[in-house]
């Protein structure tokens, strides 16, 4: 259970992932460090439950900002297992569900590049199944870069409980040309998860850039 911060300090930053081996990934950094990394389970409906206690009145976690991360399915040609997505927005798996935007993530962009990751932004759209095949084009064409089942559902109970700030980094471990059910999926899931744990530094930077008064 994580500490609540003196009175008077800024909230930690909350990192929301849904898989254990995402939160394993995600586990490093500063032990004294202000981030807490919250396991929410899979799907919309466990991520939306998950912030909602972690971001209650009274939780340690209140107010904090957030960022939703772990892996995903890339949609566009020519992505592969280890490309880094930062969303611009993301968008809910049902239909007449506002738009989340991420008005922050200018510098969790440049810092992951400077890190000489391939990144992608744009749309991340969110789904509750495993999407393949036909249905991943379909949602590329309708404007979607990536999609994964608890991001939009994250983001969104952020935003309903006052969160300050929140973006979404995901890490890409199957897209068209390298499917889940392919010879490739062990390799490409290696280099997926080695690039989710380097990403995780950068978190760190971009919760003190959002402490830094605006100029």
């Amino acid at each position: 259970m994580p500490r609540r911060p003196p009175s008077g300090a800024e909230p930690p930053l909350l990192v929301a992932c849904a898989l254990g081996i995402e939160r394993f990934a995600l586990r490093g950094g500063d032990p004294g460090a202000a981030v807490v990394t919250l396991r929410t389970g899979m799907g919309p409906q466990a991520a939306e439950r998950a912030l909602a206690d972690a971001l209650g009145e009274g939780a340690p976690t209140a107010g904090s900002p957030v960022v939703a991360s772990g892996f995903c399915a890339g949609l566009a040609p020519g992505m592969r297992p280890g490309d880094v997505i930062v969303a611009e927005a993301t968008r809910d798996h049902r239909s007449g569900v506002p738009d989340v935007p991420c008005r922050d993530n200018g510098p969790l962009v440049r810092a992951l590049r400077e890190r000489d990751l391939r990144v992608h932004t744009g749309l991340l759209r969110g789904c509750d199944h495993v999407v393949r095949g036909a249905e991943r084009a379909a949602l590329h064409a309708e404007g979607a870069i990536a999609v994964d089942m608890e991001s939009a559902a994250t983001l969104r109970a952020a935003v309903r409980c006052g969160s300050p700030a929140v973006a979404a980094v995901r890490v890409v471990v199957d897209a068209p040309e390298h499917e889940l059910v392919r010879i490739g999926t062990v390799r490409g899931g290696i280099s997926a998860f080695r690039v989710l744990r380097s990403v995780f530094p950068v978190f760190f930077d971009w919760h003190r850039s959002l402490l830094l008064p605006r100029r």
